[in-house]
């Protein structure tokens, strides 16, 4: 999992992994975070964040941040996505995210977007295949969760503390039933 990153720190290169959480959503915004590790760190992640339960993930966010050289994060609302699409705004809130690192890094190494600004290798499933974007992931996951459980208590109709905001069935029922709340992406099919 260190396979990318090993490339470059063997030529004394400072790597940081930059991923997204939040690109499919109804509701809600787009969160990303980057991560630079200190090189020739062992990989700690033993699958992709997608498949741990909330509380490993909470877990590897605290380790994450304890080990991690940098975090950097970025949200974009709602408001952007619709008005500039979600890719954009993933592009926006990785950008914002490597500038929030402070801290200086040589290459990035994204899940699949490409940043033309940086020095980018954009990966393929980079969540699965690398570790510093496998981090970036966790990160962004467990904060766009917190921010939807935060939201469930604005709009507890919608139950985004169940789903996220995710395009789920129930999720789908509760939008017919009280229409659009002001979090909901207006630019995306319900």
């Amino acid at each position: 999992m260190t396979e990318f990153e090993e490339r470059f720190w063997k030529e004394g290169l400072l790597v940081a992994g930059v991923d997204e959480a939040g690109r499919g959503p109804l509701a809600g915004p787009v969160v990303a975070a980057a991560v630079v590790l200190p090189p020739f760190t062992e990989p700690f992640l033993k699958r992709d964040s997608k498949k741990l339960s909330p509380e490993e993930r909470k877990e590897l966010y605290h380790s994450i941040r304890e080990r991690a050289l940098a975090v950097g994060t970025a949200v974009v609302d709602s408001a952007v996505v619709d008005r500039v699409n979600v890719y954009q705004a993933t592009k926006i809130a990785m950008r914002r995210a490597l500038e929030d690192l402070k801290h200086k890094f040589d290459v990035v190494i994204s899940d699949y977007v490409r940043l033309d600004e940086f020095n980018c290798l954009p990966l393929v499933k980079g969540d699965e295949r690398s570790l510093s974007c496998a981090c970036a992931s966790v990160i962004a996951k467990v904060l766009r969760d917190s921010i939807m459980e935060k939201f469930h208590e604005i709009y507890p109709q919608y139950e985004f503390a169940r789903h996220k905001g995710y395009p789920t069935k129930r999720h789908r029922e509760l939008i017919r039933k009280f229409g659009a709340s002001d979090i909901h992406r207006k630019s995306f099919r319900f």
